[in-house]
């Protein structure tokens, strides 16, 4: 019914990357079924959330963090997000 859904609709139907960060809660079940169904056909459900474990300092640190890490689920390089690393490795 809009662009948006349009987009949505055809990002899915071209099996690219369709990232939905559901912001509004709380979540009803309709909310949630419809959620599962478009995981179900491709989607991925990528709420904002805080991610109080990477120590944020200010309220940029969580929005670079949460953006840096749909920026990986769209396979995008970028510096937002401090990595994970094996022992040993060195960082890039």
């Amino acid at each position: 019914t809009s662009l948006l859904t349009r987009a949505a609709d055809v990002a899915l139907k071209e099996r690219r990357r369709l990232i939905l960060a559901p912001r509004e809660t709380p979540l009803h079940l309709g909310h949630l079924r419809n959620m599962a169904q478009a995981t179900e056909i491709g989607a991925i459900v990528a709420p904002p959330m805080p991610a109080f474990y990477a120590n944020p300092r200010t309220l940029d640190d969580l929005v670079h963090h949460q953006v840096g890490r749909w920026l990986d689920l769209l396979g995008l390089e970028n510096e937002l997000v401090r990595r994970w690393r094996e022992p040993g490795q060195r960082a890039r």
